[in-house]
């Protein structure tokens, strides 16, 4: 992405409701941050195909399809308006596949957002290959708009426990906590099925969830440190990742999960955990890879 768009929040527009949802999301995260907002509409040279009146050519269907990208932009900075009406936007019609467009936006974007369900350049957005790929690949976190907005809800976030991987997720949320005003809801589960089945009986989950809680707080201690002013609070549980998250996502104002992780966390953006969560999630989930959270603070 070109310099004079670095560091903005990226929204990824399509015409649809749910596009339109991200981009009022996005206006306010802008706003908070301080920082610039940018729609774009991708239009796919695929697209154009000799459909109705073959003889009007692809020049002719082009120019449909850029119409209403604009369209779709046009209703999306009046959505913008209704959050921050004093907000400098840009906008523009890209050509291209829609995951290469938002590759590309994200490089030294702040945030790409998205919406939870597509039309046109973003069809199939959590079904199907696009959010998987943005997530997967962006060189920023993703964030995917959907469930309800609770500002003031907590940032909830999704702990592995076992290393650096947490550390980006870690990070955007303690900083979208920050911003917010709000806690931090340190998520982390264990589970018996990564031991011998004969030792399972003998486990007391008591003396479990106190063990595996402690080691949850020694994992936070450096963020509440750089972060004195962000509330944490721990949640530990004997359960399944997925079901978890989704469970504390009920009333949050943001659900941040890595992309790569360990154990219970594994392969957020690729496996079982992430699906479940961008499916079911009743809050915003953030997507955070290892290389896209700047540490620098």
């Amino acid at each position: 992405m070109r310099s004079d768009h670095a560091g903005s929040v990226v929204v990824g527009v399509d015409g649809s409701d749910s596009a339109l949802d991200a981009t009022r999301w996005a206006a306010a995260e802008a706003a908070r941050r301080s920082c610039g907002l940018r729609l774009v509409a991708a239009v796919a040279h695929t697209m154009f195909r000799p459909i109705g009146v073959p003889q009007l050519g692809q020049e002719y269907q082009r120019r449909v399809w850029e119409r209403a990208a604009e369209e779709h932009l046009a209703a999306a900075v009046d959505a913008v308006r209704e959050v921050t009406p004093e907000a400098q936007v840009q906008h523009e019609v890209r050509g291209g596949e829609a995951r290469m467009v938002l590759h590309a936006e994200s490089e030294g974007a702040a945030l790409v957002v998205l919406g939870s369900r597509g039309r046109g350049g973003f069809t199939g957005l959590l079904l199907g290959s696009v959010a998987i790929s943005v997530a997967a690949d962006a060189v920023c976190p993703v964030v995917v708009v959907r469930g309800a907005h609770s500002p003031d809800g907590p940032a909830v976030v999704g702990i592995d426990g076992r290393g650096a991987a947490d550390e980006p997720a870690l990070h955007f949320a303690f900083e979208e906590a920050a911003l917010r005003a709000v806690p931090v809801v340190a998520v982390h589960t264990w589970s018996g099925a990564v031991l011998d089945p004969f030792l399972v009986p003998t486990l007391d989950p008591k003396a479990v969830l106190v063990e595996e809680e402690q080691l949850l707080d020694e994992r936070i201690a450096p963020w509440r440190s750089k972060y004195p002013g962000v509330e944490v609070r721990l949640a530990v549980a004997l359960d399944g990742a997925a079901r978890e998250l989704v469970t504390h996502s009920e009333g949050a104002g943001l659900l941040v999960v890595g992309s790569r992780g360990l154990g219970p966390v594994a392969g957020l953006t690729m496996g079982s955990v992430s699906q479940a969560v961008l499916h079911h999630a009743a809050c915003p989930v953030a997507v955070v890879r290892p290389e896209t959270a700047d540490q620098d603070d």
